[in-house]
């Protein structure tokens, strides 16, 4: 694993004026079986998310995919050489970011390679992430809850929703 990302989180004093709360290393780091390495920075369990002057460090929980219903989540993901992550699909909106490296996005039909600097907008399809370079990749992802709409659940099947991807990682694995 590289360098973990910087986090730094602002909020308000007792006068009410901006203050920086933490500056360092994420509190959370995991590793996923595959060796992936998710570095919680963030998450909000409701849409529009309360704004308190300081809060409880909200990625002090089991790790899942998806963020809470309602709510939303950002992660970094160093997938190492090599890592090739389950093929997977959550009721989400996730925008990547590829930061560093390259990692090829595959999908039921199709792949696509991304490197440094390319955006990928998944909406809920079945994917998984490769690494198939000697080097390791970063990527920054922000997870939005989201629903599948009626004609959509038609075209997939009542039983997508019971293959959802979410299952937790136990807790301080690392």
């Amino acid at each position: 694993m590289s360098q973990p990302p910087r986090r730094i989180v602002t909020g308000h004093d007792e006068t009410g004026t901006s203050v920086f709360l933490s500056d360092g290393e994420p509190p959370v780091v995991r590793t996923a079986p595959d060796g992936a390495a998710f570095y919680e920075m963030w998450n909000t369990d409701s849409v529009p998310a309360p704004l308190a002057a300081d809060e409880a460090e909200p990625t002090e929980r089991d790790l899942t995919v998806p963020p809470a219903p309602g709510g939303t989540k950002i992660r970094v993901n160093e997938f190492p050489p090599g890592c090739v992550s389950p093929m997977h699909r959550t009721q989400t909106v996730d925008y990547g970011i590829v930061l560093a490296g390259e990692v090829v996005l595959v999908l039921d039909d199709s792949e696509r390679v991304l490197r440094a600097g390319d955006v990928v907008i998944q909406r809920g399809t079945d994917h998984r992430w490769e690494n198939r370079t000697d080097a390791a990749a970063r990527m920054a992802f922000v997870l939005v809850d989201a629903v599948f709409t009626e004609p959509l659940l038609k075209v997939l099947g009542p039983e997508v929703l019971g293959s959802l991807h979410g299952s937790p990682l136990a807790p301080g694995r690392s």
